[in-house]
């Protein structure tokens, strides 16, 4: 594991930098020419999240994807965490690659941090997708529920539970296999940082901040999602100002639900 900002500890381009104490882990693909694009995964999740994205991506960006901090292979730094703790974290990935600015898309999780970076680092991004996500995603309650469910029981407490918010009941249906994959991704998270995470989403309310993010910025919602309905995402589409809106026949998890269409849309914005 790196001990610093300046050592790496990977084969090929898979490495680990330390940034405001925890050693996050990145992958960088597509050619070294294009434009930066980061992808920002939802809370319990990885970089495995984006995967079906990547064939496409890849061909026209130079794409970072990275383990948010206490998620994945990056280290379980002690909680609780901030959304502009995770943000910060992504400026420390791009100034550690020498990048000055890059597209962002986030979901969920990964939304509430691209706004943040959108209002208070506006300067590092070129444009900005927030898919899945609010500015404020449900009740203090309900985080606090679920973050003492999974002390007690472990993300195993709840994993069943979070998926069936992932996905509408048709998906689960018919891609089993998937399913399976992405709760082994949930499960596969360490606790202390599902938890530490979970703070992060609980405590931001971002909804004041978004006149200020001036950027170009698509934001895609699922028809179907139960976390960040609707509803919001058009809320958040007349806030920001210019900003697009698209909606999606999916749950939370919409890169996924419906990759083909998510990852066409993203493209289409990003290179117009």
């Amino acid at each position: 594991m790196a001990h610093n900002s300046t050592e790496k500890a990977s084969t090929h381009d898979e490495t680990c930098v330390l940034a405001d104490g925890a050693a996050l882990r990145y992958h960088v693909e597509g050619p070294s020419g294009a434009p930066m694009l980061v992808l920002s995964n939802s809370l319990g999740t990885n970089i495995a999240m984006w995967d079906a994205q990547m064939p496409a991506l890849a061909q026209r960006f130079r794409v970072l994807r990275y383990d948010s901090r206490g998620h994945g292979a990056s280290t379980n730094a002690a909680g609780p965490y901030a959304i502009a703790q995770l943000a910060r974290d992504v400026l420390a990935l791009l100034d550690h690659l020498h990048v000055p600015r890059a597209h962002f898309c986030g979901l969920s999780m990964g939304g509430m941090v691209g706004m943040w970076l959108g209002a208070h680092a506006e300067e590092r991004i070129d444009r900005l997708v927030l898919s899945n996500t609010a500015p404020r995603i449900g009740s203090a309650e309900s985080w606090n529920a679920r973050i003492d469910a999974v002390r007690k029981g472990g993300i195993e407490a709840i994993a069943d539970g979070v998926v069936a918010g992932w996905f509408t009941p048709a998906f689960r249906e018919r891609a089993p296999r998937t399913i399976r994959q992405m709760r082994y991704m949930l499960i596969a998270n360490p606790a202390e940082g599902y938890v530490a995470a979970c703070a992060a989403v609980r405590d931001m309310n971002h909804w004041d901040a978004l006149p200020d993010i001036d950027r170009p910025t698509l934001i895609i919602s699922g028809a179907h999602d139960v976390a960040t309905p609707p509803a919001d995402g058009r809320r958040m589409a007349q806030e920001i100002p210019g900003a697009k809106y698209v909606e999606l026949e999916a749950a939370h998890i919409s890169n996924v639900e419906q990759a083909e269409r998510f990852t066409a849309e993203v493209v289409d914005f990003l290179t117009a």
